[in-house]
């Protein structure tokens, strides 16, 4: 069993078995046919992932690996804020007829800002910290910016990401308001993970520690089942990451310049519904 696997398991069991229904209460999100959909969840979960040791992506059901590093391309990469420029659909739903989702994640990645260095966005403010001043306690990004929010299409759920190098190692804390455990937790740890590894490679340090903080971690009703399902499934040990170790620069990895060995999983026989 990974150690992902076991974190994963942790959570899904503490907000199953200790957590709060929100049933009572009026919700957002709804499901396709206009149901309510309402969660179990807890407050506060903080994971930690030690990316020395194993990269972190659950063998319980698969996470489309190339998907999941398509999509955090397209946002910290490309800076993006259009579906048409992301190769899946996840997001379809949060676009408008042209493929905008407003002035959301890609787009504030995007921004740029004015330093005494110069004018940069916060890729390349991170990127140019990460090799000018590695003892920093400033080197971060925040994609929650109040006043843009009447014009994003959802607000962020992964808003802040920042970063610390400790002797040579390059640490991460991702801050989350909110979490679909079952559809998107590892979803997004296997993506910060692949950020922190880019960032480290590009900027001659070590890939350290992912710390994932969120604040609400739910699971949908409708999720609660498939979730007992796969908590039930055997576990693998984790697979080998591979990263093309010719890539110097950030804004030159692509999708093919990852890889995992050995990645064994139990297939998911259930559809998972995305609440709205």
């Amino acid at each position: 069993m990974s150690k992902a696997d076991l974190i994963f398991i942790n959570t899904c069991r503490d907000i199953i078995d200790n957590g709060f229904w929100d049933t009572d209460l009026p919700v957002r999100p709804h499901w396709e046919d206009g149901t309510k959909a309402h969660t179990v969840k807890k407050f506060c979960i903080v994971n930690r992932y030690n990316l020395q040791e194993e990269f972190p992506i659950i063998s319980l059901r698969r996470t489309a690996f190339k998907s999941a590093i398509d999509e955090i391309l397209w946002i910290w990469q490309k800076k993006s804020n259009n579906v048409n420029d992301l190769n899946s659909h996840i997001w379809d739903s949060w676009a408008d007829e042209t493929g905008s989702i407003g002035k959301a994640y890609g787009y504030q990645l995007g921004v740029k800002h004015k330093y005494k260095e110069g004018e940069m966005d916060q890729v390349d403010r991170v990127l140019y910290d990460l090799k000018h001043n590695l003892s920093s306690r400033r080197i971060m990004t925040n994609i929650y910016v109040h006043q843009d929010l009447s014009e994003m299409h959802l607000y962020p759920c992964a808003y802040s990401m920042t970063f610390n190098v400790t002797g040579n190692k390059l640490n991460g804390i991702l801050n989350q308001r909110s979490n679909d455990v079952l559809t998107a937790n590892n979803w997004n740890v296997v993506q910060y993970a692949i950020l922190l590894h880019m960032f480290a490679q590009v900027s001659g340090l070590e890939v350290g520690e992912l710390v994932h903080v969120i604040a609400d971690a739910h699971i949908y009703d409708r999720h609660v089942p498939i979730v007992e399902k796969i908590l039930k499934n055997p576990c693998y040990p984790a697979p080998k990451l591979w990263i093309n170790p010719e890539v110097k620069n950030f804004y030159d990895f692509t999708v093919d310049d990852f890889k995992l060995e050995g990645y064994e999983y139990t297939k998911l026989e259930d559809k998972i519904e995305v609440a709205i």
